[in-house]
């Protein structure tokens, strides 16, 4: 008599083989979320300076404290001492909106997108300010050709694209000779990428990415050509909201890069945001941040290269995020749902699904207040997840 193969025996067996044990040791900190983004390593509210608590933002503290928080955002990001830093409203989107709305229309524009939030960009420009547009974008993982960008035209860009993990290498494509101004959207690139600073007239970033602060304040950076479009050019038959006013009578408003703020500040986002400013300095300033995130993104690269279930959305290795790092899995989106809500249940890993806009895939955050020790905890249990959700 022969024997009869049994079907569940066979996919029992197979499932045995792959089989990977669960982890022991979770990640110390578990935050890997892409904004707001995990504090930095030791940080306690206890330890902020709550003395400009319950008094005004306009007081001689107040403004004190704003001041010092762009002198040492200058001081640790290396900008040149004739840029102007001012705090403004609404987070790096608030920042963004600013400047679009307040300086573009002189001529056209270079949107250079590649993923969701230039996207956004070139829907305000087109759309609702109904600028001359040229459209330079890729799809996600990838970098549009950036060669054609005009010096004439004024260029909106992000220098790493949050939702897609791509980043410019540099800031070649950008002309020396240019006429147009620059937008560069550097919300999590500041603190971990090398900005060249003669290529940004504005660049705009929020207090919760690299250094993990808390949301709701921008920062504006403007070049001295940022300031003399702003002081040249008026936009036609475009009303701007109260938030977005940067020029009395011509001028720049110049108490705004003071410590004079548009809107009333949270002082205690300001002392979170000096907290993070000195812890940054500690580690060694600009140079100090980068590297950190660069190693995080090392620790990542390695597992990568050991496993064939995930690689990287970004295939170029030049052009790849150190800080919002995303990745592509040999699973279904379904079974992606269920790997982020089996680590999360678990307490190894929070939010760190693709953004909804994105690839079904994982986003990590590897900037600098993310600890290598963490995401080296993290990798086993990112390989068990993935078996269990794919046996």
């Amino acid at each position: 008599m022969r024997t009869r193969a049994i079907p569940v025996a066979t996919t029992l067996s197979r499932r045995s083989f792959s089989a990977v044990a669960k982890p022991a040791e979770l990640p110390a900190c578990p935050n890997f979320s892409s904004g707001p983004c995990a504090k930095r390593p030791g940080y306690s509210l206890a330890a902020l300076d709550q003395s400009a608590l319950g008094r005004s933002h306009r007081s001689k503290l107040g403004k004190a404290k704003l001041a010092e928080a762009i002198q040492q955002t200058k001081e640790v990001l290396e900008i040149p001492e004739d840029y102007l830093v001012g705090i403004v409203p609404a987070s790096d989107t608030g920042a963004y909106e600013m400047a679009m709305w307040s300086m573009l229309g002189e001529r056209p524009v270079d949107m250079c997108y590649w993923e969701s939030f230039g996207k956004g960009w070139f829907g305000d420009a087109a759309s609702h300010l109904k600028l001359e547009v040229n459209d330079l974008s890729a799809g996600y993982g990838e970098l549009p050709d950036l060669s054609k960008v005009n010096p004439d035209h004024d260029v909106c860009f992000t220098w790493n694209g949050t939702t897609a993990g791509v980043k410019v290498p540099n800031a070649d494509f950008i002309s020396d000779n240019r006429t147009g101004i620059t937008l560069n959207d550097a919300t999590s690139a500041a603190f971990a990428m090398d900005i060249d600073w003669s290529k940004a007239d504005v660049t705009t970033y929020s207090w919760q990415k690299v250094l993990g602060g808390e949301g709701a304040h921008g920062m504006l950076i403007l070049s001295p050509r940022a300031v003399a479009r702003l002081e040249s050019f008026t936009p036609v038959n475009r009303p701007l909201p109260k938030i977005f006013r940067m020029v009395k009578k011509g001028k720049l408003d110049t108490a705004l890069f003071e410590g004079s703020t548009i809107n009333t500040p949270s002082m205690l986002c300001v002392e979170d945001y000096l907290d993070a400013l000195n812890w940054g300095k500690g580690l060694g300033g600009l140079r100090g941040l980068i590297a950190k995130s660069e190693g995080n993104l090392a620790v990542m690269e390695r597992f990568v290269e050991q496993e064939s279930w995930i690689s990287f959305l970004c295939k170029d290795k030049a052009t790849r995020s150190n800080t919002s790092v995303c990745f592509e899995l040999d699973a279904s989106p379904d079974a992606v749902k269920k790997m982020c809500s089996l680590l999360e249940k678990e307490g190894a890993a929070y939010d760190i699904g693709a953004y909804r806009d994105a690839p079904p895939g994982l986003r990590i955050w590897c900037g600098a207040t993310v600890e290598e020790s963490d995401l080296e905890a993290l990798l086993p249990w990112l390989k068990w997840a993935y078996h269990e959700v794919t046996a």
